[in-house]
């Protein structure tokens, strides 16, 4: 059985609203829509320009600090807009971890639009990846689940878990790829979950990437596996070829592909949009 993440705090409007009395009061009588909830942070729309990230549980809380020490860094190299924090909230009586409030984009998340349509803007996401994949400094936060070798440990487990046709094939293609040789470059800055749900498109064009709470350094591979995540064969080839990776680096993105397809699919209940970008991911990694 997987256990899903379970909040440990009800973030809600009436909670938002003490927050934003306390510490910003001049946002405090703003509308809020709550905007959803994922496994580390809650959303809500505060008026028309901005939204709240509040963390539900507290392994979560160091990420939301991760995005207001390092997004500011991290944006002026980048081609598209993120989110960085444009007011800070600290910890309170009320709520015990720091929150941010952030831009709010009027787009609409990827895996909202037809994956055939994806393919006009693969070349604009490599080039976000060009210009962030860069040697982070030795501060870089550090995270044990990403920019790592490709996690072996669970991958079966979780394979039996879901029952998936082929296990066995799966499973051998998977370790075909995660033996692929090593990253021996510099640890290189990370967004860390760039799947199709953190990528915002407007008219056809990538109108902003979100969610750093992953922000870390390491091997780039884990980041690329949105190639199949979020695209079709047409719109990988021209990610991969603006990117220029080299194979061993494409055959471990191609590993994390599955097994970050494999981590999308364990909540249905919860998060069936999940699941769904990690069936597409399979889909694509074993197709290949």
């Amino acid at each position: 059985m997987i256990v899903h993440p379970v909040p440990e705090i009800d973030v809600s409007e009436t909670l938002v609203r003490a927050l934003l009395g306390a510490q910003h009061p001049d946002l405090a009588e703003l509308p809020l829509r709550w905007a959803g909830t994922g496994w580390d942070n809650a959303l809500w729309r505060v008026g028309d320009d901005l939204a709240g990230r509040f963390p539900v549980r507290a392994i979560a809380a160091p990420l939301v600090a991760n995005e207001q020490a390092w997004l500011p860094v991290l944006a002026p190299l980048l081609p598209v807009d993120v989110p960085v924090p444009v007011r800070v909230g600290v910890p309170s009586s009320t709520y015990p971890w720091s929150w941010s409030l952030v831009p709010w984009f009027d787009a609409v998340a990827a895996h909202h639009t037809p994956v055939v349509d994806r393919s006009a803007w693969a070349v604009q996401l490599a080039e976000v990846f060009v210009a962030l994949h860069r040697p982070a400094p030795p501060d870089a936060p550090v995270n044990p689940f990403r920019g790592i070798p490709v996690p072996r440990g669970r991958f079966s487990e979780r394979l039996e878990i879901l029952d998936l046709p082929d296990a066995d094939g799966i499973l051998a293609r998977f370790r075909d790829l995660a033996d692929a040789p090593a990253w021996d470059g510099p640890p290189l800055w990370l967004h860390g979950d760039p799947h199709p749900a953190n990528l915002l498109v407007r008219e056809g064009v990538l109108r902003a990437v979100i969610d750093f709470g992953d922000v870390t350094s390491g091997d780039p591979a884990c980041d690329l596996a949105t190639a199949w995540l979020t695209f079709d064969a047409e719109g990988r080839a021209a990610f991969r070829d603006r990117l220029g990776p080299d194979e061993a680096t494409w055959r471990r993105a191609q590993a994390w592909a599955l097994h970050m397809s494999l981590s999308l699919q364990a909540y249905p209940d919860e998060h069936p949009t999940l699941v769904d970008i990690g069936r597409h991911g399979m889909v694509q990694a074993l197709a290949e």
